[in-house]
């Protein structure tokens, strides 16, 4: 009887972890860095390093917090499509998984507030971990099946390291701080877009509000090729700016575009089918990784 109940704690625990999806929640993190590295002039090394630790780990907590309560929202989904998951193999229960959001994005935002007490921050560190929070519980009970709203969630969800990054080192963000993040959240907006021009007959079906489904996927790639565009010339306006190192971001700026760039002019194609959405997905996902590249590179 009591190696069952270690056996299930050990279960529990693992399932716990599995809920988070800890690699998204460590990639997602990497936002936070390039903030914090970006901004770093004039900052000690010692409060550059806790600002990085205390940094990292309130977005992984309230990041997981995020994944938790999506995994809630679509439990009766997962019992079809994904039954190995946590919730529907039974591995944790519903009522576990409350208690874990409430207690991860609780960590994530005492965490905020600590750093903000320890360093004397202005506050707006724990307003951003607070509606970072927020947007994620919005998009797992709203957003997923909104469509275009939802997309701006995601967006703004994976974006928003680079501004919180920013202001633990200083409330006053530098303007290339803010390209950065433009970049990334049109970047993702158009994948959004694709991907529901790629997925259009499976979103039907699920009810999924998505913009292919409104307006059609002929003028819903109009508004992604824009977004695609917008995100190529907040790319290369950094360069314009005060950036730490101007010469390696230009080098790696040229690779980003190298990929981003065939994925407007694909975009351009009058007969798209899924193949190419597929195609154009794919691009964008790599250009928004060389990228961040790119954005490591400035701060070197």
């Amino acid at each position: 009887m009591e190696t069952k109940n270690i056996t299930s704690k050990k279960n529990s625990f693992l399932a716990s972890i599995i809920i988070m999806r800890p690699i998204n929640c460590i990639m997602g993190s990497l936002t936070v860095i390039i903030g914090l590295l970006n901004t770093r002039t004039g900052i000690p090394l010692n409060v550059l390093l806790i600002n990085l630790i205390l940094g990292v780990l309130t977005y992984f907590f309230i990041a997981g917090s995020g994944m938790i309560i999506n995994d809630i929202y679509d439990l009766e989904i997962d019992k079809i499509n994904r039954p190995n998951r946590p919730l529907p193999s039974g591995s944790l229960s519903v009522t576990q998984a409350k208690i874990l959001f409430f207690l991860t994005f609780g960590i994530g935002v005492m965490m905020s507030i600590f750093h903000c007490l320890l360093f004397a921050l202005s506050g707006l560190n724990v307003i951003v971990a607070i509606f970072f929070g927020f947007i994620g519980w919005l998009y797992a009970a709203w957003g997923k099946k909104s469509g275009f709203p939802g997309n701006l969630i995601v967006s703004v969800s994976f974006s928003i390291g680079l501004i919180y990054g920013a202001i633990l080192n200083s409330s006053i963000i530098p303007l290339y701080i803010y390209y950065f993040f433009l970049t990334s959240f049109f970047l993702l907006l158009s994948r959004e877009i694709v991907k529901g021009c790629e997925d259009i007959e499976g979103d039907k079906k699920e009810g999924v509000k998505t913009l292919a489904i409104k307006i059609g996927i002929k003028k819903a790639t109009i508004f992604s090729i824009i977004f695609e565009i917008l995100a190529i010339i907040f790319f290369i306006l950094p360069i314009f700016t005060d950036i730490i190192n101007p010469t390696l971001f230009l080098i790696s700026m040229v690779f980003g575009l190298a990929v981003v760039i065939p994925a407007v002019v694909i975009s351009l194609h009058r007969n798209l089918v899924k193949r190419h959405f597929k195609k154009i997905s794919l691009l964008l996902k790599v250009g928004a990784f060389l990228g961040l590249v790119a954005f490591i590179f400035a701060s070197i």
